[in-house]
Formats: structure tokens, sequence, C-alpha cells
């Protein structure tokens, strides 16, 4: 996973660090090592690796953390579609939204 990436710039993430209480959940449970945790804050490290799944959001205990893909493009599945696509040889230019 680690070759696999999103489009620069296009992840819709944000941190509010000073909501952050520096549980390390966002780190935990990210399948792209998005976050780290220094200080007793979460930071993001990696956005553009960031494919807006939400599960940091869905388990960040203060809400510290915003992933809305139905502000933009931002769904796993244009990533998904992208790998099957080196699979299949069939580009792909769009998720399918």
């Amino acid at each position: 996973m680690k070759n696999f990436r999103y489009i620069d710039g296009a992840a819709i993430l944000k941190l509010n660090e000073e909501a952050c209480i520096g549980c390390g959940m966002c780190a935990t449970v990210c399948p792209h090592r998005i976050f780290t945790v220094q200080d007793k804050k979460a930071r993001i490290v990696d956005y553009n690796a960031c494919m807006e799944c939400g599960a940091c959001a869905r388990n960040c205990p203060t809400e510290a953390i915003y992933v809305n893909p139905d502000d933009g493009c931002g769904c796993a599945a244009l990533i998904i579609n992208s790998w099957l696509s080196k699979i299949r040889g069939k580009p792909v230019t769009a998720c399918g939204c």
C-alpha cells in the first residue's frame, strides 16, 4: 500500500489540534499511517496518503478530526478502482460516485 497514493492536495482532512487529547486512536486505526502523536498531540505527517476512509474521524473521542468525502470526490473507490485498473489493464478516470 505504500506505493499507492491519492491525488496530491485532494484529501479533505482537517485536524483541530486544540481539541486533540493525544489518545493516539487516529494513528492506530489509519491504514496509511497519516498520523503520529508528538508532545501529546496528533500530527498529520503524510496528508497526501489519505484516502479519506474516515476511520480516524470515527474513532476520535473528541471529534478533533474532520474527513468528509461528500465535499468533493475524496473517496476510497477511486483508489480501489485505480488498483484494479492496473490488474485489468483498463484506465480509471473517475471514482464513479
